[in-house]
């Protein structure tokens, strides 16, 4: 059995978590080549604007508090305007979140028809660790990976887009804090990518472009290099780039930008992409009826 066997656990098929909220109109597909991509760490809708809030407002990582709705509000109206959004840093509904889950809150909130949460840490009433995906474009396959590392609780998304025989899938991450646990879970990442043709990887990477851990990972992929000089941490002064989406070669990029929404610690990152013509025409052949 092989790594990624192992480390693996497909869910499709599995839709008590994929749900549909609405059907979107043909006005929000009006150009199907292009596609626009958010990530954020959103650190479960607290607001950080000072190191020492780490210490201030740390009870509001295990306590209710109301301004935490209000977060996830300014959250949603921002993510509005994306076709796709991973998120980091959500919780999936336990005490701490007043037992809401911040995935389908925001999407509700942003209007996106399709959801996923993936729990990464469980630890019951008290906390749902989990990573998140928002899309406008309903996914045909998901599955959810558990990646290596000394503490369990970090995982990858693999979502897969448009025909099923050269689709166009998406990673999203949350690597660990430490070097080498980084180094170990981008080398299981870079098994996924290499299986595809079509990829893009989005998350909080927590290393900046220039090091030894993106380093690996180009040399070990396809991937193209992310943007440098693009700083999300921390958000009252951002001077690290540790927020990342890139792309393989095949899919244009049109527009790189770090967000100014300072709801989180981190800054949200975008991107505008091209998407290759036969995913475009799969879209329009779907969502133009």
């Amino acid at each position: 059995m092989s790594n990624l066997e192992y480390q693996s656990h497909e869910i499709i098929g599995r839709n008590a978590r994929l749900r549909s909220f609405h059907r979107a109109t043909t006005d929000t597909y009006s150009d199907f080549n292009t596609l626009r991509l958010l990530s954020y760490n959103i650190q479960v809708g607290i607001n950080t604007s000072r190191y020492r809030h780490y210490l201030t407002h740390s009870w509001k990582h295990l306590l209710p508090h109301p301004k935490r709705t209000e977060n996830l509000d300014q959250i949603a109206h921002l993510i509005s305007e994306f076709d796709i959004v991973a998120l980091q840093e959500v919780d999936s509904g336990s005490f701490r979140s007043s037992n809401i889950n911040q995935v389908e809150y925001l999407a509700i909130r942003g209007r996106f028809p399709f959801w996923y949460n993936q729990i990464n840490r469980n630890l019951g009433r008290l906390a749902q660790h989990s990573n998140g995906l928002l899309s406008r474009y309903r996914a045909h396959h998901l599955v959810e990976h558990k990646l290596p590392g000394l503490l369990p609780g970090r995982g990858v998304m693999e979502v897969r887009f448009g025909p099923t025989n050269n689709p166009l899938v998406m990673l999203l991450v949350h690597l660990g804090l430490g070097k080498r646990a980084r180094l170990r879970q981008l080398h299981y990442i870079s098994e996924l990518i290499n299986q595809n043709q079509h990829v893009i990887i989005m998350g909080d990477f927590n290393c900046t472009a220039q090091s030894d851990e993106i380093d690996a990972l180009l040399n070990q992929t396809h991937l193209c290099a992310p943007i440098d000089n693009l700083p999300t941490y921390p958000s009252w002064q951002p001077v690290q780039s540790i927020d990342h989406i890139m792309v393989t070669p095949g899919i244009g990029i049109n527009d790189v930008q770090v967000l100014d929404n300072c709801t989180s610690d981190h800054l949200p990152i975008m991107v505008e992409i091209v998407v290759p013509d036969h995913i475009a025409k799969y879209w329009q052949e779907r969502y133009s009826r």
